[in-house]
């Protein structure tokens, strides 16, 4: 019975590895496509409005 909750702990923690790794390699994956898209266009950065002063700023990654 102790193996089975063993491999039990040992599965969970690996599944939830593998969710973190997965998410983290989406957000540098979209961080890149955004990177790459700046380049195209020449852009040196992406512009969001700041809803309480109206300004608008570069986004901080």
């Amino acid at each position: 019975m102790p193996q089975l909750i063993f491999f039990a702990v040992v599965g969970a923690v690996a599944y939830m590895g593998y969710r973190s790794f997965v998410k983290e390699a989406e957000r540098v994956t979209a961080k890149v496509r955004r990177t790459e898209q700046q380049r195209a266009t020449g852009a040196s950065g992406t512009l969001i409005k700041d809803p309480k002063t109206g300004e608008y700023r570069l986004s901080k990654d």
